[in-house]
């Protein structure tokens, strides 16, 4: 049993550590043999997992899948290199463009973890692409821990658009989604490129943590709350059918009522289309980890809920809007009574989703669908194949 770890904030690290201990009772009872751990949890806390868990056979790093395949006995060559096995559903599947960071934000531990940013070469991502595409991927969704700043590494500029150029050409693909981008020095190129490109989504996801300044300031993000609401507003002016994720933190040390109250008004001056909210949590090794953490966590708690009922609030209102209209949705599953899909505006897992009767109707999964929607609720829409 491999276990792939997460070691970012601590309901991940209590997860992965769980997760580990589950396969150490599988391997004491019998029904697994050998037990080894990757992933950033393990590259971060390597010398003290080894010394409260020492019944996993052997820990690794981020980098060392190398050393894992050694051991496993795989044969890996280097020409196989995008070859994959998906756990997403078919028709879609994450593409990593970039791996690493190199922006200094104090709460952040995964420079830590992934190290410098490393961008992936323009050719090598469009060949995984190819392969996703003949293998049945219909959406590509790009990640990196900074979109942003794509290319710079590899050729002293940022590339993210002519990447996406370049994607645009892939045969069988036919979305192709941003996720994580960073708001200082977004590559504004990238906004022609959705407006012309029919397979860009009009969608991104741009973490933008907070708004107040001197939390921003503290958070060294590199940015203001008026340099942050022109880029927005310049994205709506750009592509106004764009819907625009964010993240948000609240708790964070040194954030006072009237900081929190300046995040609270901007989020409903902003209607954002789609929106988390995280509590706070101090990262060992981190910038921030040298500040008191001085909100308690029944205020960030009650301070991330009032966040999520704000939003809620904003999706139910902007959800009405599409009563009546038809939309092109992927089927992603069924689940239930109902066939589960998409709008080019939502992705997996964390956004909206399409419902439509399996007991009226027949879709088959993984393919698009026109969705005329009859009724909607504040994360949800309702609707019936055109």
């Amino acid at each position: 049993m491999v276990v792939n770890t997460c070691g970012f904030i601590g309901d991940a690290k209590e997860e992965s550590v769980n997760t580990i201990l589950e396969q150490i009772h599988k391997k004491e009872q019998g029904t697994v043999d050998r037990v080894y751990v990757t992933g950033c949890l393990s590259e971060r806390y390597k010398p003290d997992l080894e010394k409260e868990i020492p019944q996993v056979d052997q820990y690794f790093g981020t980098t060392d899948l190398p050393q894992l395949l050694k051991v496993l006995g795989a044969d890996y060559k280097h020409e196989l290199l995008g070859e994959r096995l998906t756990t997403t559903p078919k028709n879609y599947a994450y593409l990593k463009i970039a791996e690493g960071c190199d922006r200094p934000c104090s709460f952040c531990a995964i420079p830590l973890m992934r190290g410098k940013h490393k961008s992936k070469s323009i050719e090598d991502i469009t060949h995984e692409a190819s392969l996703l595409a003949k293998d049945g991927v219909k959406e590509l969704i790009l990640i990196a821990q900074d979109l942003t700043y794509y290319g710079l590494d590899l050729y002293n500029e940022r590339k993210l658009a002519d990447l996406l150029r370049a994607l645009v050409k892939v045969e069988g693909i036919e979305w192709i989604r941003l996720h994580y981008a960073f708001p200082t020095g977004f590559p504004m190129e990238v906004l022609k490129v959705m407006r012309e490109e029919s397979k860009i989504c009009n969608y991104i996801d741009i973490p933008l943590q907070h708004i107040s300044d001197p939390i921003l300031k503290s958070m060294r993000r590199g940015t203001t709350k008026t340099k942050t609401t022109k880029l927005l507003q310049a994205f709506r002016a750009a592509v106004p059918e764009m819907a625009i994720r964010t993240s948000l933190i609240v708790g964070y040390p040194g954030e006072t009522e009237e900081d929190f109250n300046t995040l609270k008004q901007w989020v409903q001056e902003m209607r954002f289309e789609r929106l988390g909210c995280f509590t706070y949590s101090h990262e060992e090794n981190t910038h921030a980890f040298g500040l008191e953490d001085d909100v308690p966590e029944e205020v960030k708690q009650e301070r991330a809920n009032e966040i999520m009922a704000i939003q809620t609030e904003i999706s139910r209102e902007l959800n009405q809007q599409w009563i009546g209209k038809t939309l092109r949705c992927m089927i992603d599953r069924k689940e239930g009574n109902y066939f589960i899909g998409r709008t080019e505006r939502d992705s997996p897992d964390v956004d909206n989703e399409v419902l439509i009767s399996a007991e009226d109707h027949y879709l088959k999964m993984g393919d698009f669908a026109q969705i005329t929607i009859t009724s909607a609720t504040e994360f949800d829409l309702f609707g019936v194949p055109n």
